[in-house]
Parts: structure tokens; C-alpha cells; sequence
């Protein structure tokens, strides 16, 4: 499956003229700075434009003949020359320096946008991408685009005045030069034109190896500890070698092919160089310019192909940013969650009764998972949901959160559509405590307090003691403010687990969802989390997933799911009588 997104992905179409216009709608946010900075560049490049024409003064004044040369005239054209050259000079660390300003600018604005857009993206979205990949597009990526804006635009809008005020300056001197030196132009643009239909897929193949290569690197690091656990380090590092060797080919062929346009192109210009020289000479030998006019001419000419070479040399670089642009706006394309119904309702003072009426649904259209499901839950019952791997009790709780729509059905919380209600309230009706802890680095007060704003020292402690973690926490350096490490690095799993329930008892909600939430706790410890929870939660609806089934014999009400089905319901004592299917689970666990 995660192959098959990977090709997806390296496969879609490219939508070049979008991506461009995308790009344009974020530079012109700032279009005053660009203005300045082109003004700015227009002006130090007409201040550079004189160099030569002074230049050729004064080499005229200095070619008068022997004993005839103006030493006056002659520094005084050096003198503006080198007045010319440095104001230019000047300007020109301005612009870049502006520039430098509006690219971290940009960045910035971009890195908001693909972040909150991340924030309204489902949850299918992220079980379809992975991590490292979307890590990926929010840093390299748009480091790449910002760094191509801030130095590249700048490089093009110079070499645009440039070459057009060159070009203004040879027409001057000698229309005749002008023709010859037209002669290659058209070369060096039909092979820039050429090589780049070439190097920008591959530059879009890059950026997607990269982005998945950061994903597995992302996906063994989280699973560092299981890889040394079953000495997996060579097999891991042998696909890590496979990923690495694409994308070092792709990088190979695409900076191969992109670099080959600047010599190529300077090679195109030098040959109209030397044809300059060569006519220009004759043109001299027969008087038809002097040897101050062919000298700002050769000088102009540089000026007027330099340009054109620079171009072709940052062309590779554009591409990568186009390539990276691409990604990024695919990101910001993709479809946000479905919006709310019109006039939806605000879950207010919710009870906790939740009924599910003929569900169906399956995350692949063609793969139903569960088929005709029907449940009614009063207020504060505790309902637990049993049954093997596969059967559907994840999905069960991914539906209830509206975390995804089912295919038909409808699910109702005292007695209001999950549809007919607004997402935030009727998610802030639950409380959940998944198998897989999630903390963040900050206070031992911060992630317990996590989901309550306003939480004060009391409620955190007393929820604490809930949970069986307060004695932990005060042995700690600094009690409740001692920080966690990322992603709960200096704490074991149990106490991360911990830590997410007592954040769970914490946070006002009716209903409650427990998945395998004791599941990295030691037997003792469960028992006592089990007696507080029963306590905490008697006012409470809750929804627990369970695999130990010694966890849940005190279930109001026990649901066993088989292939998406429920195949048999009641309590622990019933369903145990009944000696059927949860009986064999039952039997399976406890019975040799």
C-alpha cells in the first residue's frame, strides 16, 4: 500500500502554469518591496551600463597617437568609471539584502499556510502519507523555494535590464555587430528550451525521492529500539541504501543534465565573441569604427551574454524550486476535511447517549468493514468492544470521533446526527486514551493539563493521584514543571501512558474512549487505574477497546466484533454462559 502511494505520488501529473501562478499570487503579497528592488536593480544596472562607454573614451583619449595621449581626460573618465562601478556595487548589496528579508518573509507565510492546512486535512490524509514525506514538504521543500526567491529573482530581474540596456548600447555603436552577435542568441535559447524539457522531471522525481527517503528514515527512527531488538540493522540499513541510491541517481542525472546548460551556453556566446572580434576587426581595418568603439562593444557584448549564461546556469535551480513548488501546492490542494453542514448545531451539556443505526463502511470503497452495525448506549454506561485483530473496533471509534463518514448509517449523540452537529463540539464530547501515548516536550503540568486551559494546580494533582502517577511525579526534580523530553524521551512507555490518562480524567467530557489504555502498565498497577477509572468515570459514557478481557468484566456491555459484525453482546457473565465466541477468546487467554 505505501509502494503504491509512493509511485502515486512520484507519478501525478505536473501542473506547471498552476504552480506558476501559485507562485506569482505569493510573490505579489509583496509587490511594493519588489518594486522598490526593481527600481533599485534598474538603476544599478544603468550606473554599471556607463562602465564601458567610458571605458572606450578613454581608451580613444589614450589611442590619440605617440606623445598625444590626454592623461587628464583619460582619469577623468577612470575616476566616473569607478564612481559608476562602486554606486552599482552598492545597490546592488542593498537589493540582496532586501531580498534576504522578503524570502524569510515568504518562507515563513508559506510554512503558516501548509501548517494550517495540515490542521484541516482528514485523518485519511496522514494514513495515506507518511510522516517524514509531509516533514519533508514543510522544510526542504519551501527551503528550496525561498532560497531560489531571494537569490534567483534577483539574478533574473538584473540580467532583464542588463541585457536590455546592453543591447540599447550596441545598436548605438554599431547596428552592423549587433546583427552578428544576434546570431547565437537564438542558439543558446533553443538549447536552454531543449535541456529544460529534459531536466525539470527530473528535478520533480528529486524532490519526491527525497521526500520519501526522509519518510523511512522518519518511520525506523521512531522504530529504533524493535530494530536492535531483532538485530534488523543490516536489512534496515540495506533498504536505507536502496532509497538513498534512487535518490542520489535522480540527484546525479538532474544537476548532470542542469549543469551542462551554463558551459554549453557559454560556449554559444564565446563563439559570437570571437565572431565579433574577428568582424569587428574588419570593420576597423576599413574605418568603420574606432578601436574605443570595438572595445565598449566587446565589453557591451559581455555584458549583454553574461546575462544570458547566468540565466542558464540558475536555470537548474529554478526548476528545483518549481519542482519543490509543486509539492507544496499539492499539499495546500489537497481536500480539507468536509465542512460542516449549514446552521450545524453546537453539542451543548451533553449526556452521553450515543446510538449507532444500520452503519456501514469500509475505507476502501470496495472493502466493506463493518456491515449493518446497530448499538444504543445510555448515559454512564460502560461499553466494551472485544474481538480479533481486523474485526473493526478501531474503525468503530475512528467513526464515533468523525474521524471519517460512513458509507451509510447514521450515528446519533443524544439523539443529534455526528452530521447535523459541528466537528469541534461534538469531538470535545469525547475524551480519549489511545495505545499509542502521545506527549509533547513541556511541563509534567503542561501535557496533563493538555486539554483544559484553565486547569489549576489541584485539578492536575488530583487527576494525578487518578491515575496513580502523582507519587512518580514529585519524585521528580522539579515535580509537575520538571519537563519531558520529546516525545517523552526521558520517561519510560507506562508513564507516558499515565500521564495521557490522567490527561483523559482531567478534561470535562461525557464520553469517554479507552483503547487498550492500560495496555503498558504492570498487572498491579492496571487493577488500581481499573478501580479509579470506575470511580472517576461513573457519570461518564465510555467506549473501551480491549484485549485483555480481564479488563472488562465489569462492562455494562460487552460487544463482540468478528469480520465487522457483531456476533454476540452482554455482559461478562452472559456471554460466558452462552459459551460461544467470546467464550473461546475468554478461554484462549486464561487457559493453557
Amino acid at each position: 500500500m505505501a509502494d503504491r502511494n509512493r509511485n502515486r505520488q512520484l507519478n501525478q501529473p505536473k501542473d506547471t502554469k498552476g504552480t506558476i501562478r501559485r507562485l506569482l499570487i505569493y510573490i505579489m503579497a509583496y509587490r511594493h518591496v519588489l518594486l522598490l528592488v526593481m527600481l533599485l536593480c534598474i538603476l544599478s544596472n544603468v550606473l554599471s551600463l556607463f562602465g564601458p562607454s567610458l571605458a572606450g573614451k578613454a581608451i580613444n583619449e589614450a589611442a590619440a597617437g605617440a606623445g598625444k595621449v590626454n592623461f587628464s581626460s583619460v582619469l577623468y573618465y577612470v575616476r566616473r568609471m569607478l564612481l559608476f562601478y562602486v554606486s552599482s556595487a552598492l545597490l546592488s548589496y542593498v537589493i540582496n539584502v532586501i531580498m534576504m528579508h522578503v524570502g524569510r518573509w515568504l518562507g515563513n507565510r508559506m510554512r503558516q499556510d501548509v501548517f494550517h492546512k495540515l490542521m484541516k486535512l482528514p485523518v485519511s490524509y496522514f494514513d495515506r502519507n507518511q510522516a517524514g514525506d509531509i516533514i519533508s514538504r514543510v522544510s526542504y521543500d519551501i527551503d528550496v523555494i525561498t532560497t531560489s526567491f531571494s537569490t534567483d529573482l534577483v539574478q533574473i530581474m538584473t540580467n532583464v535590464v542588463t541585457v536590455g540596456g546592453s543591447l540599447i548600447m550596441m545598436l548605438l555603436i554599431s547596428p552592423r555587430l549587433v546583427l552578428i552577435t544576434l546570431i547565437t542568441v537564438p542558439l543558446a535559447v533553443f538549447y536552454t528550451r531543449r535541456m529544460g524539457r529534459i531536466t525539470k522531471p527530473l528535478f520533480s522525481r528529486r524532490s519526491a525521492k527525497y521526500g520519501e527517503m526522509n519518510g523511512y528514515v522518519e518511520e525506523m527512527f521512531s522504530g529504533h529500539k524493535t530494530i536492535l531488538a531483532y538485530a534488523h540493522e543490516d536489512a534496515v540499513a540495506e533498504d536505507f541504501d536502496a532509497i538513498n541510491a534512487d535518490a542520489a541517481e535522480y540527484f546525479y542525472k538532474s544537476e548532470y543534465y542542469g549543469m551542462t546548460i551554463g558551459p554549453s551556453v557559454g560556449f554559444i556566446n564565446n563563439l559570437g565573441l570571437s565572431l565579433i572580434c574577428m568582424f569587428g576587426s574588419i570593420l576597423y581595418l576599413y574605418k568603420q569604427v574606432s578601436l574605443g568603439q570595438i572595445s565598449s562593444f566587446v565589453l557591451y557584448s559581455r555584458k549583454f551574454s553574461g546575462p544570458i549564461n547566468e540565466i542558464a546556469n540558475i536555470m537548474n535551480e529554478l526548476y528545483s524550486a518549481l519542482a519543490a513548488a509543486e509539492r507544496v501546492f499539492r499539499l495546500l490542494n489537497e481536500e480539507e476535511e468536509i465542512p460542516d453542514v449549514e446552521n450545524a448545531k453546537v453539542l451543548k451539556e451533553v449526556r452521553g447517549q450515543v446510538e449507532i443505526d444500520h452503519l456501514s463502511f469500509g475505507y476502501d470503497p470496495g472493502k466493506i468493514i463493518l456491515h449493518d452495525l446497530n448499538l444504543k448506549v445510555k448515559p454512564g454506561e460502560m461499553i466494551a468492544i472485544v474481538g480479533p485483530t481486523g474485526a473493526g473496533k478501531t474503525t468503530i471509534i475512528n467513526l464515533l470521533m468523525r474521524f471519517y463518514d460512513p458509507n451509510s448509517g447514521t450515528i446519533r449523540v443524544d439523539g443529534v446526527g455526528s452530521r447535523e452537529v459541528t466537528r469541534e463540539s461534538l469531538r470535545k464530547a469525547y475524551a480519549m486514551v489511545l495505545q499509542d501515548t502521545w506527549v509533547f516536550k513541556g511541563t509534567v503540568f503542561d501535557n496533563i493539563a493538555y486539554g483544559k486551559e484553565d486547569a489549576t494546580m489541584e485539578e492536575v494533582v488530583a487527576a494525578a493521584k487518578a491515575a496513580r502517577i502523582h507519587s512518580y511525579i514529585k519524585r521528580l526534580p522539579k515535580g509537575y514543571q520538571t519537563v519531558i523530553g520529546e516525545d517523552g524521551g526521558n520517561i519510560s512507555k507506562g508513564q507516558k501512558q499515565m500521564l495521557t490518562i490522567a490527561r483523559a480524567f482531567l478534561y470535562d467530557a461525557k464520553i469517554l474512549i479507552l483503547d487498550e489504555a492500560t495496555s503498558n502498565v504492570d498487572t498491579t498497577t492496571e487493577q488500581q487505574i481499573q478501580k479509579a477509572m470506575r470511580d472517576l468515570m461513573a457519570d461518564k459514557t465510555c467506549f473501551v477497546i480491549a484485549h485483555r478481557l480481564s479488563t472488562i468484566q465489569n462492562a455494562d456491555h460487552i460487544l463482540v466484533l468478528d469480520h465487522g459484525d457483531i456476533v454476540e453482546q452482554g455482559t461478562h457473565e452472559t456471554l460466558m454462559e452462552a459459551k460461544g465466541f467470546y467464550y473461546d477468546l475468554y478461554q484462549s487467554q486464561f487457559v493453557s
